[in-house]
């Protein structure tokens, strides 16, 4: 899985039959690494099918986003790292948009695994450089690697079957693996971000020593296609496309980073930041409120054209999620799972899709929703012997009973199930005394949603509203974004709505969503706090195996496993991106099948900016 899912700024169904799980050769040098199937392209290609190679060159691209920015730093885990940071840095390895987790050498020219997937060498592009023309080196990787595992959790618990990085030969670098037969190690590597070691361990225009370990507005220096011209601290920044920048022609880039800047304006309040949009203050918005999607856009450069409405189904096809209300089980309330399953009695979802979602949603109810190995039945054939070897330390009702969510949308439903949840909540030790649901001690039941997004807040009122019919109170807390994050990464929270992305190749990354060891580390997307050693013991499995059809059994046992904790009240999704843009930009007459590749594949059409107004010229 792709690591920017799990750290923000930047995942594949394919509906067909699992085909074996990918052999990258081993022992050899080769041009690309897959998890699935082998890569589409062979060495020496031209450029990726989907993009137009003869896309020109030059205007402006304005995007808009939410909040702040404090740190251009990449690698810490606390502050705010401007959008688009990632236009300066590379990676190892690139991946293509046509293809699922397959990809191709970029800073790295090749890559050789060992035979028994032990370790993993990858040759540097003797091209390479960084925007002050000093090559990128192997020593850059190892220090990258080192300095991500030494100040980002994140990193250390994605990285921690890595135990050495070291510079084998000249322009070679190997890492070495606690295992064997992982074959998501070396793709995993492949994502590593390079940063340059001699910028970052030198001094600044003032002569004060850098320091990776700390946040940084000074524009840092990368190798990618872009560097940062100017910014207005938290407000905005501007990226410049790099004239000689030194993979122009390489067969990953051509017919990509078409547009000489790209612009990040930022906005504290979401009106407003809509407001601009209508405005013509940036390009590009991403709309997730179905109420704005289904009457927002009723204003005149829609009516005239001048401003496109467009779904973009690819955006999910090699995407799943489970989203939802996340109980933090470190507070001993949530620890009883008759509690954590009465919640779910109350979310009312289907009034919420009837009345303002314009039935858009469909409700989740998998880990690995919106992708084929999503569990659904009782368990079969490979995904039952699975769940067999870890009998003893799952529930029994992953063997006997499918999980379904439960089903609201009128009153006498809604009673019916708050019902069933006032009969759990007694088991679990709750008495209704009044109005108020007390424990033994005479305490109310009483939590609180930590959340800072404003569109979400009438999802939560509907928990709110129908727990308290049954003596619960909840209290709904908005707070701005910085404190949001902090509190997250701490986990100072009794419940969040949160979700974690899930990739067409499951691996790794469960561990640092849902096993123990990720339960207590600081800034780690185990929001629930799962410490399970039946969770423990599929993601183990997952891990190892060997094939693609055993790779997706275990997800599927993964999948029920999770779900028969009920970990998760369960909330919504949809299975297309719904966007709109200015009509000042043209794209490739066929899009990649897992991406939209706005702004990266498109390019500045000056007839259709002539149309609609000169913004960004």
């Amino acid at each position: 899985m792709k690591l920017s899912t799990l750290l923000a700024s930047g995942l594949l169904a394919l509906g067909l039959a699992a085909p074996a799980l990918a052999q990258t050769p081993t022992g050899v040098w080769v041009h690309a690494d897959s998890l699935t199937e082998a890569p589409k392209y062979a060495e020496g290609f031209a450029h990726f099918d989907y993009v137009n190679p003869d896309a020109p060159k030059g205007g402006t691209v304005r995007m808009g986003d939410r909040g702040g920015f404090d740190t251009f730093n990449p690698l810490l885990p606390k502050g705010e790292v401007a959008s688009g940071i990632g236009l300066i840095y590379e990676t190892l390895l690139t991946a293509s948009l046509d293809e699922v987790n397959t990809s191709y050498g970029m800073l790295a020219d090749a890559m050789k695994v060992a035979d028994d997937y032990g370790s993993v060498t990858f040759r540097m592009d003797p091209k390479a450089r960084w925007h002050d023309g000093e090559p990128v080196t192997a020593e850059d990787v190892v220090w990258s690697f080192e300095k991500s595992k030494e100040l980002s959790p994140i990193y250390a618990q994605y990285y921690a079957n890595i135990t050495t990085a070291e510079v084998t030969a000249a322009g070679e670098v190997t890492f070495t693996f606690d295992m064997t037969g992982n074959r998501e190690l070396p793709h995993i590597l492949g994502q590593l971000l390079v940063l340059p070691q001699h910028w970052w361990e030198g001094t600044d225009a003032n002569g004060k020593q850098r320091n990776l370990g700390e946040s940084t507005l000074e524009p840092p220096l990368g190798s990618g296609p872009y560097k940062l011209a100017s910014f207005e601290a938290g407000r905005s920044v501007t990226y410049e496309r790099v004239d000689d920048y030194w993979a122009k022609d390489h067969p990953t880039q051509v017919g990509t980073n078409n547009f000489d800047e790209i612009r990040y304006e930022y906005f504290l309040d979401e009106s407003v930041w809509f407001e601009a949009f209508k405005g013509d203050q940036f390009d590009f918005w991403s709309e997730y409120t179905a109420r704005r999607w289904a009457t927002g856009f009723d204003f005149p450069a829609v009516a005239d054209g001048r401003v496109i409405k467009e779904e973009f189904p690819q955006d999910y096809n090699g995407r799943g999620e489970m989203v939802g209300f996340i109980p933090n089980l470190r507070r001993e309330k949530f620890q009883d799972q008759r509690v954590r399953r009465a919640l779910n009695y109350a979310f009312d979802f289907e009034e919420l899709n009837n009345t303002i979602f314009y039935n858009q949603y469909a409700r989740v109810n998998s880990y690995f929703f919106g992708l084929p190995f999503a569990a659904k039945g009782l368990p079969q054939g490979e995904v039952l012997d699975i769940l067999e070897s870890v009998r003893d330390q799952v529930p029994e009702t992953v063997f006997t009973e499918e999980y379904v969510n439960p089903v609201n949308g009128d009153p006498t439903k809604l009673r019916e199930n708050l019902r069933k949840a006032l009969g759990l909540l007694t088991e679990a030790g709750y008495t209704l005394n009044g109005t108020q649901l007390v424990d033994a001690n005479g305490q109310q039941l009483t939590f609180e949603i930590l959340m800072h997004q404003p569109t979400l807040e009438a999802i939560a009122a509907n928990l709110q509203r129908n727990l308290g019919q049954i003596g619960i109170a909840v209290n709904v807390r908005m707070v701005d974004t910085p404190q949001y994050i902090n509190r997250l990464r701490s986990f100072d929270y009794d419940m969040i709505y949160a979700s974690w992305a899930q990739s067409y190749s499951p691996g790794n990354e469960q561990r640092y969503f849902f096993g123990s060891s990720s339960a207590n580390e600081e800034g780690s997307r185990n929001y629930a706090g799962i410490a399970d050693p039946g969770v423990d013991a599929l993601i183990d499995q997952l891990i190892a195996t060997q094939d693609r059809d055993t790779q997706l059994a275990v997800t599927e046992a993964l999948d029920r496993v999770l779900l028969s904790h009920d970990f998760v009240v369960p909330g919504y999704s949809l299975r297309y991106s719904r966007t709109a843009r200015w009509d000042r930009f043209s794209r490739p007459e066929t899009l990649p099948e897992f991406a939209n590749g706005f702004p990266t594949i498109w390019w500045w059409d000056a007839e259709k900016a002539a149309k609609t107004g000169g913004a960004g010229q």
